[in-house]
């Protein structure tokens, strides 16, 4: 398989958008994104699928556009993963080593990780990713790559992320009913971060928070690998909900004062900002009626406060050090003023998720966008999946110890 045969599909199924991205893996292992396309999405709520034709029909558009673009056809594609009922655990496992001469094998390894997998699921529930962490190798910790030492006792310890089994079923048939094949699915917040860390980022330890329209999701990552995730009920959507409500404005037209005029961040704005008119057309009038923008930021900013207070609660309670930042991605992170007033929540360098240029070439400045993240990410991931088994491309010391973990991840999905 020849570098311009691998043809990597990202699909971002959001409650808002669908979006669609089609990459070519390039001689120096960049990712030629060549095709994108992006709709509005139908059938959707909180990550959930409540209407697989609404959803169906919402995949068609944005893969069609992305074809046209591109001038190529696409049969399978590689999916989000998302709800606000993924859980996220540390376990551990611990075996013996049974090789000759104690050396351990990708045998032992696979025996560590289903160890520490061995857990009671509710009902109907399932392990959607196990994210090996490090090994322990009689009592030795930090290792990575165990394949070939020796010793006598292997331990694992893996992030295990689990989720209802029905809610990634029915996107699977949503995707099939529109034609197209599932490759493999990826958690969201794992696919943002795919596109938009590097290795020192994971490494030194960060947190990613991409922020949809009715869900937010969370991932910390240290020593190179997911330390924690959490995935909270709320999104953009809240502010859109805010302003339809103190401005009694109809949702559509609160969404367009948003995008447009939205501001969170009271400080960014001079006097003369502050005092600027809008027109607004309050639901059941004839005739549109003034509103300053100090107005529209008292209504977004206190919950942008809110929203952004409980996800550095979370990330306080595991005690991570994220030397590296907060880095926000997705739709909800583009309102003005979200790092300012995410840098003093989180009080640690903030910064938008936007995609790393070393990744990417092509059409990429045309989406060079924190809301495109986790499409992009699920395209390069899946490129580098590919190139993995045809065996392509050069690798960092970093990224082949981020793509040995990725193929057990491969494994155990």
């Amino acid at each position: 398989m020849t570098n311009r045969e691998i043809l990597a599909v990202g699909l971002d199924v959001g409650t808002s958008k669908v979006r669609c991205v089609i990459g070519e893996r390039s001689d120096d292992g960049r990712m030629e994104i060549v095709g994108i396309g992006q709709s509005d999405s139908r059938g959707l709520r909180r990550g959930i699928v409540t209407g697989t034709e609404a959803v169906a029909e919402s995949i068609k558009r944005a893969v069609n556009e992305a074809e046209r673009v591109s001038g190529m056809e696409v049969s399978s594609a590689t999916v989000n993963l998302s709800g606000e009922h993924f859980q996220g655990e540390n376990k551990s496992g611990v075996v013996a080593v049974a090789g000759a001469g104690r050396e351990i094998s990708e045998d032992d390894i696979n025996r560590a990780i289903e160890s520490a997998s061995a857990m009671q699921l509710p009902p109907g529930w399932e392990i959607v990713n196990r994210l090996p962490q490090e090994f322990i190798i009689d009592g030795q910790n930090g290792i990575t790559e165990p394949v070939g030492m020796s010793g006598a006792r292997l331990e694992s310890l893996v992030h295990i992320v689990i989720s209802p089994s029905a809610g990634r079923q029915n996107l699977v048939k949503a995707v099939n009913r529109a034609g197209l094949d599932v490759e493999k699915m990826m958690l969201e917040p794992l696919a943002a971060a795919e596109s938009t860390l590097t290795d020192d980022d994971k490494e030194y330890g960060c947190a990613i928070v991409n922020m949809g329209a009715e869900i937010t999701s969370l991932m910390i990552f240290g020593r190179g690998a997911v330390q924690h995730t959490a995935v909270f009920p709320f999104g953009s959507m809240h502010f859109t909900k805010d302003i339809a409500v103190g401005l009694r404005v109809s949702i559509p037209e609160a969404n367009k004062i948003k995008h447009h005029y939205g501001c969170v961040a009271s400080f960014l704005m001079d006097d003369q900002e502050k005092q600027q008119v809008i027109e607004i057309m309050p639901v059941g009038r004839t005739e549109p009626r003034g509103l300053s923008k100090e107005i529209l930021c008292d209504i977004m900013q206190p919950r942008a406060v809110e929203l952004l207070q409980h996800i550095a609660h979370e990330v306080a309670a595991t005690r991570a050090q994220i030397s590296g930042g907060v880095i926000l991605a997705g739709g909800g992170a583009l309102a003005r003023g979200m790092i300012e007033i995410a840098e003093q929540v989180f009080d640690a360098p903030t910064r938008l998720g936007f995609l790393e240029p070393s990744y990417f070439g092509g059409l990429f400045e045309k989406i060079q966008s924190p809301e495109w993240a986790v499409a992009c990410g699920l395209a390069l991931s899946s490129m580098r999946s590919q190139a993995r088994e045809s065996g392509n491309g050069a690798k960092s010391p970093g990224r082949k110890v981020a793509e040995w973990i990725e193929n057990f991840r491969e494994k155990f999905r």
